[in-house]
């Protein structure tokens, strides 16, 4: 119950990221739209690891309702100005709260759910932000059709000021905890560990993946023939693969049928399958891939954050979480760059197997290792990734 009000700020921050990004379509250009879809994108990337810093240093639950309250101030500042100028400070001011709330999420999930119960916590809480990628351009499209992006902003405010109040009801008071002196170079040493790297290393290929895949699918369904509702409905399979397998990984990482190696190599391995699958032919090609991916990045999630959450200190958690977070973002912004570069040289075909190639690289780095003969088999340690 303490961790439900979490889920939904899971979902407030994806919903409020892809509901705004899917119904610009009026921008004065690409440009001017390239640059709006940027300003909530790059204050993430800036801003996380700093308040995931400071999650730590007064605790998670202050940051997680300041930012809350900021997304909803800020949503509702384009709500009273509704002019074209005041929708970049909106959108500036809306990435740098979910900046602040995100990764206080990630570490309230991690702290106030028993270590041997993050799996299924971070499957949860990946379920719930995977319906806010889903819901968010087919309500925000909706709301903006029956009364502009001043109704969707509006909603946006109500949906961070209600869950600002439901935090403040549920959500206990979780201090800090004491923490050693943290020297730079530390850090980067920290950071620079396969603990770390492995787990969000693995995040950045699978939100890569589901970035392009929401980004170009529709773009392969057109050349197919297909119409936009054909083309829709395969992104939400994808959403909604990814969303339904979420939880089920995070039990079976629990219980023990699943380790975490094997959880993300067969994640990584099935999402290089589902880039690779758009090279058959028509609508077939389309769903396989939108499956595939969908269910490979469902895979992914919950055991990399459960690793993290394993392998941190708590008292390091929203620094660790932070940092994490930026890698998905990177993963966000450089998945669609690259198969877009590749696509310009040759086809959109080539730039999906070009982004499947790195993809099954990674995976290689997580396959699991041949088991050997023995009296007293040792199993996998939970925070064990590569």
């Amino acid at each position: 119950m303490r961790t439900w009000p979490l889920y939904a700020a899971g979902f407030t921050t994806a919903f409020g990221a892809h509901a705004v990004a899917a119904n610009l379509g009026g921008a004065t250009s690409l440009m001017v739209l390239g640059a709006l879809l940027a300003l909530y994108d790059g204050a993430e990337v800036l801003l996380k690891p700093i308040f995931g810093s400071l999650a730590d240093r007064v605790g998670p639950r202050p940051v997680l309702l300041g930012g809350l309250i900021a997304f909803a101030a800020a949503s509702a500042v384009y709500v009273i100005a509704d002019s074209p100028g005041w929708l970049w400070a909106a959108r500036l001011g809306q990435g740098a709260a979910a900046s602040a709330f995100s990764p206080a999420a990630s570490a309230l999930v991690a702290r106030l759910s028993p270590a041997t119960q993050h799996g299924r916590a971070f499957g949860s809480y990946g379920f719930f932000k995977s319906i806010g990628y889903t819901l968010g351009p087919l309500l925000g499209g909706v709301l903006v059709y029956a009364g502009g992006l001043r109704l969707l902003f509006l909603v946006m405010t109500v949906l961070g000021a209600a869950v600002a109040v439901w935090v403040a009801a549920v959500v206990p008071r979780v201090p800090p905890l004491p923490r050693t002196r943290q020297t730079v170079a530390g850090l980067a040493r920290r950071l620079a560990d396969q603990a770390f790297l492995g787990p969000t290393s693995a995040l950045a290929a699978a939100t890569a993946a589901l970035s392009v895949s929401v980004g170009f699918l529709p773009v392969l369904g057109r050349e197919a023939g297909l119409g936009p509702i054909a083309t829709g409905a395969a992104v939400s399979v994808l959403a909604l693969c990814a969303a339904l397998v979420q939880p089920r990984t995070g039990r079976a990482l629990d219980s023990g049928r699943l380790t975490t190696r094997t959880g993300l190599f067969v994640g990584l391995l099935l999402t290089t399958v589902g880039l690779a699958a758009v090279v058959l032919p028509g609508p077939v090609g389309i769903l396989l891939s939108a499956v595939l991916t969908g269910a490979g990045t469902g895979l992914i999630t919950p055991p990399a954050f459960a690793a993290l959450a394993a392998s941190t200190p708590e008292a390091r958690l929203g620094q660790t979480m932070g940092s994490a977070e930026v890698g998905r973002e990177l993963g966000d912004a450089g998945g669609p760059l690259l198969v877009a570069g590749v696509a310009s040289l040759t086809t959109l075909t080539a730039g999906f197997g070009a982004l499947a190639l790195l993809i099954a690289g990674r995976a290689a780095l997580s396959r699991p290792a041949r088991r050997q003969k023995s009296t007293s088999p040792e199993r996998e340690p939970r925070g064990g990734a590569s």
